[in-house]
């Protein structure tokens, strides 16, 4: 194909036909030619020479011009595209280095190999523009519902159409078995919109719990408006699904306003999500009463929070049991999602026979270690001691006010536990120690003598060894094993170190030891906080 008048006007409406279609810029599409036509040049004339196209934008005539810089003598290295200063002295009046020499050469024919790379040129810039359009359009709609038509299923996955571009609906973003079939339409929950050098760039999901929520906020007025409030939600895709709402004028009922008149709009989202049961709970900032709710339909006699760990107990009646846990763990599954909460689930019958067996241990407990009788040893339990070391180390008079307990006895009492706990002391050090652990750790502030026997046990014998563990090492973590939560049981665990506290023993120890700058430390500590404070802030406006 030669570049001549007959064919220079037909560049131009060949792109902008190409433009219309893609919805790209124009100009995108011509510069996709000059860069093919210069590929051709190159293989006509040479790799090593410059040679640069120039399309007219009004009259589509394509201009060749070879172009050639000056350059140093000793950094002259292409002979083609450079030259040095005296060689451009017959070409140019007054050359200096960094200047150019462009003239025009005459256009080539583009045989059917060069015509092929041309057009895959173009081809692979348009469907790049392309491609950087519709992400631009996309990247702000992520978290938003689309309605899409569905193309083709590849693999178990959809390939949707999504008006300016093709989405993605995977295989494990789909409810349950639901099939599609070409031109059918779906609406879709935009997850992810991200780069990708190939494929679809849109993805898609109708299992995420923002798909349900998103879903309420078409149908109820009142969460659009921002009245009412989705606080959390959690599904079993194509199963059961629990919401937790909240209102923020007190004259509308959250689960009411949700339900609809007749159940019209919480049916329009059941619809959607394919039968899928919907639990609509009204949210409460207590945890364990909000607990309470998640648990519906089973009815809680009693809630234990640990705080500190991040777990809850729930005692039902015996009848309320497999109501409580739903088919396949799904009931209290669920409801640990929604409250963020580890539960344990267990009858009266066991809470009781547990509250006795605790009972008996503690007894026995304060009997060995103290010589005490068994009655003794239950009047302090009933009173609510559970270790050596809160009889040790409380006030006189949390001893004195049990009956039979005078100055005397509570003395006595904590006379026999200081003396137990100090002879248990030296034997976990006097063990250490026997295992190989140095002075370095023992005396190091913060470790009790029990945790230093168990450091050592575990061969971190120094203070060096200890500044090198991770904070779940010591404290106990979850990790993700294929989808699976798995314990990671920690070394100081069964001593209740928690994961801050192990953090800050660490970083004290890597301190002593001079790894880190205390002033790097608070330099930290002080942006963590102002972060905050800044978060605190415009939640407040």
């Amino acid at each position: 194909m030669a570049i001549t008048s007959a064919n220079q006007l037909e560049l131009l409406q060949t792109a902008e036909a190409v433009a219309r279609e893609k919805m790209i810029d124009p100009g995108l599409v011509v510069d996709a030619m000059e860069e093919s036509l210069a590929r051709a040049a190159k293989s006509r004339y040479g790799s090593e020479m410059d040679i640069r196209v120039s399309i007219d934008r009004k009259t589509g005539k394509a201009t060749f011009t070879r172009v050639r810089s000056v350059v140093e003598d000793d950094a002259l290295e292409n002979y083609q595209a450079e030259f040095t200063v005296e060689q451009a002295k017959q070409y140019m009046a007054d050359p200096k280095v960094g200047d150019t020499f462009v003239e025009e050469v005459p256009p080539v024919e583009m045989g059917r190999i060069a015509a092929q790379s041309a057009k895959q040129v173009i081809l692979q810039r348009v469907r790049e523009a392309e491609r950087d359009r519709q992400y631009e359009e996309f990247k702000d709609r992520a978290g938003t519902i689309i309605n899409a038509l569905v193309k083709r299923e590849e693999y178990g996955n959809v390939i949707v159409d999504v008006g300016a571009g093709e989405g993605i609906l995977r295989r494990n973003e789909k409810i349950g078995r639901e099939s599609y079939r070409p031109n059918d339409r779906i609406r879709c929950y935009i997850k992810d919109v991200r780069r990708e050098p190939r494929g679809p760039q849109i993805f898609l999901s109708r299992t995420a719990p923002e798909f349900m929520a998103e879903l309420f906020k078409m149908e109820v007025p009142e969460i659009y408006d921002g009245i009412i409030q989705i606080k959390a939600v959690a599904r079993d895709p194509g199963s059961r699904a629990k919401i937790a709402v909240i209102s923020n004028d007190g004259s509308i009922d959250p689960v009411g306003a949700c339900v609809g008149m007749r159940g019209s709009r919480v049916q329009a989202v059941v619809n959607e999500l394919q039968g899928e049961k919907i639990d609509i709970i009204p949210w409460n900032d207590d945890q364990p009463t909000f607990l309470v709710n998640a648990l519906q339909p089973a009815e809680v006699s009693k809630v234990v929070l640990d705080e500190e760990a991040g777990k809850i107990e729930v005692v039902v009646p015996e009848e309320q049991l497999s109501l409580a846990i739903g088919r396949r763990g799904q009931n209290v599954r669920l409801a640990s999602q929604l409250t963020g909460l580890d539960i344990d689930i267990m009858t009266e019958e066991e809470e009781s026979a547990r509250r006795q067996k605790e009972f008996e241990a503690r007894t026995g407990l304060f009997m060995e270690t103290l010589d005490l009788d068994e009655f003794f040893a239950q009047l302090l339990v009933s009173e609510g001691f559970t270790n050596l070391e809160e009889v040790a180390y409380v006030e006189l008079d949390e001893l004195t006010v049990i009956d039979g307990v005078d100055e005397g006895t509570a003395e006595e009492l904590q006379a026999r536990a200081r003396d137990y706990l100090e002879a248990k002391a030296k034997a976990a050090i006097d063990a250490a120690r026997a295992l190989g652990a140095e002075d370095s750790l023992i005396q190091f502030d913060g470790l009790t003598p029990p945790m230093i026997e168990a450091l050592a046990k575990d061969d971190i014998k120094t203070l060096e060894d200890f500044a090198t563990c991770a904070d779940w090492e010591l404290a106990g973590g979850w990790t993700n094993d294929n989808g699976e939560r798995v314990k990671d049981d920690g070394i100081l665990e069964p001593f209740g170190m928690s994961l801050e506290e192990a953090q800050t023993l660490v970083m004290t120890a890597r301190v002593m030891l001079g790894w880190v700058d205390p002033d790097d430390l608070l330099g930290a500590e002080d942006s963590a906080e102002d972060l905050v404070e800044g978060d605190e802030e415009e939640a407040g406006a």
